[in-house]
């Protein structure tokens, strides 16, 4: 009961993070602005993170910009890139050190409750590259995160255009496996309850694709029966991100997402970063298994090798350890030359010598004393 309380209240205290998504002019930087504006208004400031390392100006203050990390224009260069290319490598770049955006958000999580965060419009950066996964798995593994899909309303009253951003989402939500919300942005130029019905009722959205006549309709129907089950558990939220309008009903379903996150998404992280932790010590106490084969069976206590004293019994690691550790002793008595005495040997030469000198001598002397003779 304790540890669960515990982590109740980690949980309580943790931020939540708003990612973002959306595609190219779906109005995703007037969104978090708008979110931004509306929780300063309540006294909440939020922690704001852009990873758009293309966008000229930003309408709000960011904590962590891409742009102070990675040049855009540079990146194109150096690389030989388009502006796409350009800015999925840039997000590569910026992914392989984001740990230091989850030390910076850890830091700040008791001063903000909400941490939003921006994102290109190159949406592929969230569907098929790996910044995408690294950023997303980052995020989730440490806090309680969601993802927003805003989508253009004015330009969806196509029924295709509709599927395709449909489609879209469908991809994100499973690619990410994190709770999920929609956002119809631009409620202030039409009213997104058309888009609602068609997700609503199958009938309707039929009648709909009726009165389109290219081949991609029939393609269309087709995956509408598809998306059926992805609707029925969609959170779906209009918003005008100028006017503010629907952000009361946004962070109604951000507190769902939420609850939602900790009830079913928290606990399979914890699974599989507990499967991660076991797989690295598992990995770990191989390597060790293999090393200590490698050194065969040394075991070192202080100073002292354990095993026979016969060097023949002893493999060629524990031969390798004991080389140059000998004592002196033993090292004099292995010397080649350790069984010559030199002193004696010296003597021995030195002693007929000399006496065959005297002898010389005195026999030189006789003679120079006897001449006669």
């Amino acid at each position: 009961m304790a540890a669960a309380a515990a982590s109740g209240a980690e949980a309580a205290s943790a931020p939540v993070c708003v990612l973002v998504l959306g595609m190219a002019g779906s109005g995703k930087t007037t969104f978090v602005q708008r979110l931004a504006v509306h929780l300063h208004g309540q006294r909440c400031p939020p922690y704001v993170i852009n990873l758009d390392p293309a966008v000229h100006d930003l309408p709000f203050p960011a904590n962590i910009d891409i742009r102070d990390t990675v040049k855009y224009k540079e990146v194109m260069k150096q690389y030989g890139l388009g502006p796409n290319g350009g800015i999925v490598t840039s997000l590569n770049l910026f992914a392989t050190r984001f740990d230091q955006v989850m030390k910076f958000i850890e830091k700040r999580q008791n001063a903000s409750k909400y941490v939003l965060i921006d994102t290109p419009g190159q949406i592929e950066v969230f569907t098929w590259s790996a910044s995408g996964a690294i950023i997303t798995e980052a995020l989730a593994s440490s806090f309680p995160s969601v993802v927003v899909y805003v989508m253009d309303t004015s330009r969806s009253t196509n029924p295709v255009t509709f599927m395709s951003n449909m489609l879209y989402a469908c991809s994100i939500l499973y690619k990410t496996k994190l709770p999920f919300i929609v956002v119809m942005n631009k409620t202030d130029i039409i009213d997104h309850s058309f888009a609602v019905e068609w997700m609503q009722d199958f009938e309707t959205f039929q009648d709909a694709l009726n009165q389109e006549t290219s081949y991609v309709s029939n393609l269309t129907r087709s995956m509408s029966l598809v998306l059926d089950e992805f609707y029925s558990s969609l959170k779906v939220v209009g918003v005008s991100s100028v006017v503010g309008t629907g952000l009361d009903d946004f962070f109604v379903q951000l507190s769902k997402a939420v609850d939602e996150y900790e009830r079913e998404y928290r606990p399979e992280y914890e699974r599989l970063r507990k499967t991660l932790e076991e797989a690295q010590n598992e990995q770990k106490k191989e390597q060790l298994e293999h090393l200590r084969k490698d050194m065969g069976s040394v075991c070192v206590q202080g100073n002292t090798l354990a095993g026979s004293d016969d060097a023949s019994a002893m493999g060629p690691s524990e031969l390798i350890l004991t080389r140059g550790t000998l004592d002196e002793e033993e090292e004099e008595r292995e010397s080649d030359t350790d069984d010559i005495d030199h002193e004696v040997t010296e003597e021995s030469h030195e002693e007929p010598a000399f006496r065959n000198f005297m002898q010389e001598t005195r026999m030189k002397y006789q003679r120079s004393s006897n001449p006669n003779e």
